[in-house]
């Protein structure tokens, strides 16, 4: 009897020994999970893939069922992300909208620290589960912080086999959680980095499209679609302020529906972008499409979130524009990371817009004198050996026997009297100087053609004939700049076009406008007020309106008026 105690003891020592060293092997293997998990984690610089890592990494570590991390929002309090490992595709659509960090889950958001519980239904915050999602038990809570700032927390629940999670597994998760920590920051910065060099080389390639003499509308369209294009942006919207009005103007538009945008003028007041205009600096919203606040104008952002207007030009400058970004509803609002250097690029832009207005201004300059020295090699030149060609054919007329060919001589010298005099007319319209010039009937037809370049979204055809801005009365000009912006209008919000040539002519006896377009043509049954007014500008002035429809389709609009003789 007494030679089986010690045996029994023995056995017994033995069994915890060996005890002993599965724990220490369970350690040990545990350790080198972590390890293993830290390093993967650590591996990716993608953002994305850090998180979806992370969270699948702590599954395994303390052998859950579940597990998921949701990234607190910019607001502090509710989730604005949130991944999952344990749900399937059809589980997860079945169960509906992910958590915004209400209940049981907004605990840790209020609290960063570690919780552990057994039940997690009996927690005085758990507001139990929605419909069709399965029943969860025990319940493992970490928050993730980067930079003493807390990310986000991750979620465990129903360890394998029915035990509880203990301290180990909450040592083991809050470790893991640490080094999510320092990758989430290292991607961070890489994505951060990433998006930094996105800028610059926008930035070069903006510059150098301005220096090969592209026109003002084609930078503006790059603006606008490598901004949209950087920061994931559904929509991208360029305004420009129309003086004295207390509005703007959407100069282009970009996704969602961009025909009913362009062109559009809305107030300033009750708008993103008007508010980015009256403080000069960027200004945010989390729901474009519903903000009470943001409704002026008509309806034209369904379905839109997350939105962002950056003016180009700061306070102290003119505002060249205004750009409007915005995302789908549900998507991440935008950060200060984001909007800084957007903030950058959006100088860089209104320095680039200025500097293409500039160049305008010396092109002009550079056409002006160039018409100065063509009026005075015209009237040194053409004119002086035309009259000298007409005073010799009018003194050899007289040594004509001929009666038919005197007469002729004589014809001739009257054409070249009359040749003077349009070349006279000529020189005088060439010789108006900048702001005589900018008030012809010419840089008017022109200037109202390259505003209408915006809404329609590509350049119209422009042709001009005749003596425009000497021939034609003031009044007559007046009604033809009416009658062209209505129809450039027209064209496009209704038209659908793709192609639009002008021709305006100034004959001796009239003047005619004529407006065609590839569009779908005037509706039978669409609003005439517009028609009607063009049709009574030229009855006024004794002329008439005609409205065709080419055989390609579309619409041909001709109005024309008398001239005085």
């Amino acid at each position: 009897m007494r030679s089986r105690i010690p045996q029994l003891r023995l056995d017994e020592l033995l069994e915890e020994l060996q005890a002993r060293i599965d724990a220490a092997r369970g350690t040990r293997d545990r350790v080198h999970s972590l390890l293993e998990a830290v390093l993967s984690v650590g591996r990716e610089l993608e953002l994305t893939q850090v998180l979806r890592r992370i969270v699948e990494a702590a599954a395994v570590l303390v052998d859950a069922r579940y597990a998921a991390l949701g990234v607190i929002g910019p607001d502090g309090e509710s989730l604005s992300q949130f991944l999952t490992v344990g749900l399937s595709d059809e589980e997860i659509a079945r169960i509906g909208p992910f958590p915004t960090g209400k209940g049981l889950l907004g605990e840790l958001i209020r609290r960063p620290e570690a919780l552990r519980l057994g039940e997690l239904s009996e927690h005085l915050a758990s507001f139990g589960c929605p419909a069709h999602h399965p029943v969860m038990r025990t319940f493992l809570g970490v928050p993730v912080r980067v930079r003493e700032e807390v990310f986000g927390n991750l979620y465990l629940t129903d360890k394998r086999g029915g035990e509880e999670f203990d301290a180990d597994d909450e040592s083991v998760i809050s470790t893991l959680a640490v080094a999510a920590g320092v990758a989430i920051d290292n991607a961070r910065l890489y994505e951060e980095a990433q998006r930094q060099q996105r800028w610059l080389s926008a930035n070069a390639e903006i510059t150098r499209t301005l220096l090969s003499g592209s026109s003002r509308s084609e930078v503006v369209e790059l603006i606008a679609q490598r901004a949209r294009e950087i920061t994931g942006a559904e929509l991208a919207d360029m305004s420009a302020p129309v003086s004295e009005t207390g509005s703007l103007r959407v100069e282009l538009a970009l996704g969602g529906d961009p025909a009913d945008r362009r062109g559009l003028v809305v107030p300033a007041s009750g708008t993103l972008s008007g508010e980015a205009v009256a403080k000069a600096e960027p200004v945010t919203t989390v729901d474009l499409a519903g903000d009470p606040l943001l409704s002026a104008g008509p309806q034209r952002f369904a379905g839109l979130g997350p939105a962002v207007a950056v003016p180009l030009g700061r306070a102290g400058r003119q505002i060249e524009g205004v750009l409007l970004l915005a995302r789908r509803s549900g998507e991440a609002p935008f950060t200060e990371r984001e909007i800084g250097p957007l903030l950058g690029f959006a100088d860089q832009a209104a320095l680039a817009l200025e500097l293409a207005e500039r160049r305008w201004d010396a092109e002009q300059l550079a056409m002006l004198e160039d018409r100065d020295r063509i009026a005075r090699d015209l009237h040194d030149l053409a004119i002086q050996r035309l009259f000298a060609t007409g005073m010799t054919l009018q003194s050899a007329a007289r040594f004509i026997e001929h009666p038919g060919a005197a007469d002729r001589v004589l014809r001739a010298v009257g054409d070249l009297d009359e040749t003077i005099k349009i070349i006279r007319s000529t020189i005088f319209g060439l010789r108006v100087r900048e702001d005589a010039a900018s008030n012809g009937l010419r840089a008017r037809v022109v200037r109202a053609v390259e505003e209408a370049q915006s809404a329609l979204g590509f350049a119209p055809r422009l042709s001009m004939e005749g003596l425009l801005d000497t021939a034609v009365p003031a009044e007559a000009a007046d009604h033809v700049m009416a009658v062209l912006a209505e129809a450039l209008s027209n064209a496009a919000r209704h038209a659908r076009a793709r192609r639009v040539e002008v021709s305006l002519r100034a004959t001796g006896t009239h003047l005619e406008l004529a407006v065609q377009d590839d569009g779908v043509g005037i509706p039978e049954q669409g609003r005439r007020s517009g028609l009607r007014n063009m049709a009574e500008r030229a009855e006024s002035l004794g002329g008439v309106l005609e409205l065709s429809s080419p055989p390609d389709g579309g619409a041909r609009l001709v109005w024309t008026a008398p001239l005085g003789g």
